[in-house]
């Protein structure tokens, strides 16, 4: 890929100042800091193709194969009553593909989907604008669902049961409610923390499911789909490779595929098999288990400085730097899932397999 590079003609200001240009007596850059540069930029523009990666139907979605059931047959049951999609509740770690499969609802529904974040409905009228242009049938996506604020979540009560929007006007003694119709239309949360969402809310959504993280043949599949889609050449054993050591989850294996095309295009390798996979993710410090630079902090931490724990998500975070929401949102969840870290009542415990994976046994 081709990376335009913004250039200054230095010509002009030579002259003026009548200074002689000195040569430069940095050193030559190392073979990673080529590599940084060489690939810098191009995350934005991979960005705005994210969605071109986007499988389009349930049969297309890889992964997931008890929450595809579910759906399928609410959707079946929906077209047939010609009624809207129940209201649906998606929670588990991010990049698992929340929002992905409430675009397939919209696609398997006929429907459009209008995409949102709770912090951005911060006042009345940011919901109620949305939910009056909603046609029937359409599918409102809100992200980070828990961190809706009280009067938003209320106004979406009646919305989701009777499909009407409550507006209060005026205020004081003077105030009244007014009752606005609304297309019958189908919510979609989603949440990291559906322990954060309040009883009222969780309990007007009539499926409530949870999305696992990934096998690594499941992620192997997804690997070799975007590697298509990418026109990236990647063998069996290169994409297996690269699935070992995408924590479970399809967002991350897609990016550290892209990091390994752009090791392999600098290198001038056309295809990605299992050791050029392993050397690049070696330098971008991604291990054979998935652990990063910031994982190995934290298990070392608890290790060393905790004998192993138990120890407090507060103490790990002043050890290590980080913060503890990110810690316990971003990085526990996969080091829970491969049995690396447990968590009790007293705090965290680094296990067996964590000693030996950093190599204290």
């Amino acid at each position: 890929m081709a990376i335009k590079r913004s250039s200054q003609d230095n010509s002009s200001s030579s002259s003026k100042t009548g200074k002689k240009r000195r040569k430069s007596s940095k050193p030559a850059m190392s073979e990673e800091e080529s590599l940084l540069i060489a690939t810098a930029g191009i995350d934005e523009i991979e960005n705005n193709n994210e969605d071109s990666l986007r499988p389009q139907s349930l049969a297309e979605y890889i992964g997931q194969k008890s929450l595809k059931e579910v759906l399928h047959i609410a959707i079946q049951a929906a077209k047939g009553r010609k009624e809207a999609l129940d209201h649906l509740l998606l929670y588990g770690p991010p990049g698992l593909g929340k929002t992905t499969m409430s675009l397939i609802l919209a696609q398997e529904m006929g429907a459009s989907c209008k995409i949102t974040a709770a912090p951005a409905l911060e006042r009345p009228r940011d919901i109620t604008g949305i939910l009056i242009n909603l046609k029937p049938g359409d599918i409102l996506f809100i992200d980070e669902i828990h961190r809706l604020n009280r009067m938003t979540e209320e106004l979406l009560y009646p919305a989701m049961e009777d499909s009407r929007l409550d507006i209060t006007i005026g205020k004081g003694q003077t105030a009244r409610t007014r009752s606005i119709p609304l297309s019958p239309f189908t919510l979609v949360g989603a949440t990291t923390k559906v322990g954060s969402l309040t009883s009222p809310l969780r309990d007007r959504f009539g499926l409530i499911q949870r999305l696992q993280f990934y096998e690594i043949d499941e992620l192997t599949l997804i690997i070799q789909r975007t590697a298509d889609l990418l026109k990236i050449t990647v063998t069996q054993d290169g994409a297996e490779e690269i699935a070992r050591r995408a924590r479970g989850t399809p967002r991350i294996a897609n990016r550290l595929l892209r990091r390994v095309r752009d090791y392999a295009q600098v290198k001038e390798m056309a295809t990605i098999d299992q050791e050029l996979a392993a050397t690049a993710l070696d330098l971008y410090n991604v291990d054979v288990m998935g652990l990063d630079w910031t994982d190995r902090l934290v298990l070392s931490a608890i290790i060393e400085q905790f004998r192993g724990g138990p120890v407090g998500l507060e103490a790990v975070a002043a050890a290590t730097g980080e913060d503890s929401k990110t810690i316990e949102e971003v990085y526990e969840p996969y080091l829970l899932q491969i049995g690396f870290l447990n968590r009790t009542h007293r705090g965290r415990i680094a296990t067996e397999a964590a000693y030996k994976h950093l190599g204290f046994l």
